[in-house]
C-alpha cells in the first residue's frame, strides 16, 4: 500500500472510532445543549418550520390548519381561519381527539374532512410502503356527535392505506394488503369490496416499479354520488423477481425481493374496475 494511501486510511479509521465513541455516548440522557447524530439526523430538532397541512373547506372561504394546542397541552389543535377577514376559530381542538383509554391525543399526520365538513378523518402510526410512510390508522371524528372512532379496529395496527371519506361523509374507504374495504361510519360494519388481493394481484394501489418511477400509490377513487369506487387493478403473474442487497438498515446485509421488469421483460398487467359501494360484482373498462 502506498504510504499517501495508508495515512488516508489511518485518518478514515480514527475518525470512524471518534465517531462510534461519540454515538456509544448519547446512550446516556441527552444534554439539550449537544449536538449528536441522532439528534441532526434522527430528529426533528432542527427542522424547518412548516405550515398546515392546511385544507380548504366547501365553502371556498375558510381553510383548516394544524397549531400547538392551546395552552401549552399536548397534540395539535385543527384551527379554522377565515382567507378574507383572516379570523380565527379552534374547530377542534386536541383535547378531543382523544382515543378512549389514552392519555394523549392523536398524533395527526394527515388530515381530510368530507365535503359537507362536518366528519373529520386523521392518519396516525404511519408506516412506510417502499418510499413513503402510505399505511398507517385512520380515526373519524363527528363535529355535530364528538364522537371519536378508530376505522378497521379489526385489522393489524397500521395496515389500512389511503383511507377517505365518502362525498355523504357516511362511509369511509380503505386498502388492506391489496383489497378495498369499506367501512359504515354508524354502525362500524365492514365490507370488503374485493377479495383477490395477493402479493400479485394488487387492488387499490401500485406495484413497485410504477410505485417507484411513476409516483403511483393511491389507487382508488368515489363516485360523487357516493355509490361506487372505481379502482386500478395491477396484476404481476410474469413480473420477473429482482433481489436487492440492504446494506445500510441492519448491522448485516439483508436481501428484500419484489417484481420488477428490466428493459425487454413483462410489466404488470393494469386495468380499472367499477364496483358497488354496497357490494357486488366489478365491472371492468374496456
Amino acid at each position: 500500500m502506498r504510504p499517501g494511501i495508508h495515512r488516508r486510511v489511518a485518518r478514515q479509521a480514527a475518525a470512524l472510532v471518534l465517531v462510534a465513541g461519540y454515538a456509544g455516548a448519547q446512550t446516556k440522557p441527552a444534554d439539550p445543549r449537544l449536538l449528536s447524530v441522532d439528534r441532526i439526523f434522527a430528529s426533528r430538532d432542527f427542522a424547518a418550520e412548516r405550515f398546515g397541512p392546511a385544507r380548504w373547506m366547501a365553502d371556498g372561504d375558510s381553510y383548516t390548519t394544524l397549531e400547538p394546542a392551546a395552552g401549552g397541552g399536548p397534540g395539535l389543535d385543527l384551527v379554522l381561519y377565515r382567507a378574507e377577514s383572516g379570523s380565527r376559530e379552534i374547530l377542534v381542538a386536541a383535547g378531543k381527539l382523544v382515543p378512549p383509554g389514552a392519555s394523549a391525543p392523536i398524533a395527526i399526520e394527515d388530515y381530510a374532512w368530507s365535503p359537507d365538513g362536518k366528519v373529520l378523518i386523521v392518519m396516525t402510526n404511519s408506516r412506510r410502503v417502499w418510499r413513503q410512510n402510505t399505511r398507517g390508522d385512520f380515526w373519524t371524528y363527528d363535529l355535530a356527535s364528538g364522537r371519536l372512532r378508530k376505522l378497521g379496529p379489526g385489522f393489524e395496527p397500521s395496515t389500512l392505506m389511503f383511507a377517505k371519506l365518502s362525498p355523504d361523509g357516511r362511509m369511509a374507504a380503505y386498502v388492506v394488503k391489496n383489497n378495498i374495504y369499506v367501512e359504515n361510519l354508524a354502525d362500524g360494519a365492514v365490507r370488503a369490496l374485493t377479495t383477490d388481493g395477493t402479493d400479485d394481484i394488487i387492488n387499490g394501489t401500485s406495484d413497485w416499479v410504477n410505485e417507484e418511477e411513476f409516483g403511483i400509490r393511491d389507487g382508488f377513487r368515489w363516485s360523487p354520488d357516493s355509490r361506487l369506487i372505481a379502482f386500478w387493478q395491477f396484476d404481476t403473474h410474469g413480473v420477473p423477481v429482482f433481489t436487492m442487497i440492504n446494506n445500510t438498515d441492519d448491522l448485516y446485509p439483508k436481501t428484500v425481493s419484489f417484481k420488477h421488469p428490466k428493459a425487454g421483460q413483462p410489466n404488470s398487467a393494469v386495468r380499472v374496475g367499477v364496483v358497488p359501494a354496497s357490494g357486488g360484482p366489478v365491472v371492468w373498462m374496456k
